[in-house]
């Protein structure tokens, strides 16, 4: 599945390659999200999420962990500025029916706000109870709770791009003051390589982009990436967990643009070309077909449960 996993970021566009960027999001939502489902559950159940639920999702993407939030009885925000395209696939998802109408106050209305890239556009909709997307900062969210939201996540693995602990120090530092004293905090990643056989498919980025390395190229997760991440923004560990996640396509075309739809290959595509990363995609992922033609990546993800101070 979901950023991851991660997605492009925009602040990175001038250097990423030219992509069909709502084509990109919809295979991620079609094909890869899908493949972290088993992380939202585990965490939602140890968690119990469920009606009383005031929950915020940063970098929330398509909007898949929010639906079966929701579906729990959860009342969901999402935050993500960094992937329009992914954003508006969760409003597909969550906010189903928007009004064709003129805008209005979505108070008038007694339906919840949509927020466009920050600018304070409205949009009436018929929402899923409580649901509300923002495509800019958490900040922007106007539905949040008077006491806190009691949790927050970001299920895009923490560690597979060089250096992008540091983006989400910042994203972390502009949710907490929305969070209630005690909320559950959930950050996930990777689990250790030799656990993850996408893993050995991952490090044709790293060898294809070479020069290009240090520009976001993917990079082996580490035992304490998700510890620093906390540590720095303040948080205090409440426990940790790990979940089976394997990755499973219907054949090899369905695994190459899924894995592609992470962006964890542009890198890798900048420095050579879009052909040759399809191609050695392609071969890396021979090991794991099946004789039906699937792919099949058996891995194991880790979480993070912390707490607000």
């Amino acid at each position: 599945m979901t950023p991851t996993l991660v997605r492009q970021h925009a602040s990175h566009a001038d250097s990423a390659p030219r992509v069909d960027l709502c084509a990109r999001a919809r295979d991620w939502s079609e094909i890869q999200e899908r493949m972290l489902v088993p992380l939202y559950e585990a965490v939602y159940e140890r968690l119990e999420v469920g009606p009383g639920t005031r929950l915020l999702g940063l970098r929330c993407g398509s909007g898949l962990a929010l639906l079966m939030a929701a579906a729990r009885g959860a009342t969901v925000t999402g935050c993500d500025a960094a992937s329009p395209e992914r954003l508006a696939l969760a409003r597909e998802r969550l906010l189903p029916h928007p009004s064709r109408g003129a805008a209005a106050p979505a108070r008038s209305s007694g339906v919840p706000a949509v927020r466009d890239g920050g600018r304070g556009k409205n949009r009436r909709t018929r929402a899923r109870a409580g649901a509300e997307l923002v495509g800019g900062s958490p900040a922007d969210a106007v539905g949040a709770p008077a006491n806190g939201y009691g949790l927050v996540t970001v299920f895009e693995p923490v560690g597979c791009l060089a250096g992008d602990s540091e983006g989400l120090g910042e994203l972390l530092a502009q949710a907490l003051p929305a969070a209630g004293r005690g909320a559950a905090v959930v950050l996930a990643g990777w689990g250790p390589p030799e656990r993850c056989a996408t893993s050995s498919v991952l490090r044709v980025a790293t060898k294809l982009a070479d020069p290009l390395r240090s520009a976001r190229s993917w990079r082996p997760a580490r035992r304490d990436d998700l510890e620093e991440v906390a540590q720095r923004a303040g948080l205090k560990p409440d426990g940790s967990g790990r979940v089976a996640c394997p990755f499973g396509y219907a054949g090899l075309d369905s695994a190459v643009r899924g894995l592609l739809s992470t962006g964890l290959f542009d890198a890798a595509v900048a420095a050579t070309d879009a052909k040759q990363v399809d191609k050695e995609l392609a071969e890396a992922l021979h090991p794991y077909r099946r004789p039906d033609g699937t792919v099949w990546m058996p891995n194991v993800f880790r979480y993070l449960v912390a707490r607000v101070p």
